[in-house]
C-alpha cells in the first residue's frame, strides 16, 4: 500500500512525522519541568534572603538605637558633670584656678583624653621652686592663670612667663608639650588684643573667664 498508494503513503510519513515531535515535546517538558523546579527553589532561597536582609536591617535599626541612647547618656552625664563643678565653685568656694583646671579637663575629654587629669605642679629651676598653676602629664599640658591683665605690658609678660614655663617642662619631660594654655579671667581691651595677637603667634591656646563659666555652666 505504501507504494501503491501516495495518500496512505503521505499520512503514515505524516504520523511518524508527528510521533518524532511529540516524543521531542515529551523530552522537552521533563526538562522546562526540571527548570521550573530549580526557578521555585531560586524564588525560595531569594525570600530567604529577603527576610534575612529585613532582619539584618532591623537589628541595624536598634544597634542605632542603642547608639542614640548612649550618646544621650553620655551628653546628660557630662551636663551633669559640669553642673557639679558650678555647684562645688558655688558651696566651696573653688577658686579660679580650679575653675580653669575642671575646664582643662572637659576640653581634653573632648579632645580624646578622657582619663587626663590636671593639677597643680612644682618643679626646682636654679635653686627656685617654680609653681605651674595649670599641668597634666598625659597628655602633656602646660599652662597659666591670671585673674587680670590690664596692659600690653602686663599681656606680654603673661606670655612670656607661660613660655618659660613650657621650656622648663620640655626640658624635665624630654618631650613636646602638647597644649599650651594661658587662662585670664578679665583683661582691659588693650591688654585682650595684645593677647590674642600674641598667643596666635606663639601657638597658645588663650582662654578667658566668660568661655569657662559658660563651658562649665549647666
Amino acid at each position: 500500500m505504501l507504494e501503491r498508494d501516495v495518500e496512505f503513503r503521505y499520512t503514515v510519513a505524516g504520523y511518524l512525522g508527528l510521533s518524532e515531535i511529540l516524543k521531542r515535546l515529551d523530552r522537552h517538558e521533563s526538562h522546562i519541568l526540571e527548570i521550573l523546579k530549580r526557578l521555585d527553589r531560586l524564588e525560595e532561597d531569594q525570600k530567604r534572603l529577603w527576610e534575612e536582609v529585613r532582619a539584618l536591617r532591623e537589628e541595624q535599626r536598634k544597634l542605632w538605637e542603642g547608639q542614640n541612647k548612649l550618646w544621650e547618656e553620655y551628653r546628660r552625664l557630662r551636663d551633669y558633670v559640669k553642673a557639679g563643678f558650678r555647684e562645688l565653685g558655688r558651696v566651696l568656694g573653688i577658686t579660679f584656678e580650679a575653675h580653669a583646671a575642671s575646664f582643662l579637663e572637659v576640653l581634653l575629654e573632648e579632645l580624646g583624653y578622657p582619663d587626663a587629669r590636671v593639677d597643680k605642679k612644682y618643679l626646682v629651676s636654679d635653686g627656685e621652686v617654680v609653681e605651674i598653676n595649670i599641668f597634666c602629664e598625659r597628655p602633656l599640658v602646660v599652662g597659666e592663670v591670671t585673674t587680670h591683665v590690664a596692659t600690653r605690658d602686663g599681656a606680654r609678660a603673661e606670655i612670656e612667663k607661660l613660655l618659660n614655663r613650657v621650656r622648663l617642662v620640655e626640658e624635665r619631660y624630654g618631650s613636646r608639650v602638647m597644649l599650651a594654655v594661658l587662662v585670664v579671667s578679665t583683661a582691659t581691651p588693650e591688654a585682650h588684643e595684645e593677647l590674642r595677637r600674641l598667643a596666635t603667634e606663639r601657638g597658645i591656646r588663650l582662654v578667658f573667664g566668660g568661655e569657662i563659666e559658660e563651658r562649665l555652666a549647666v
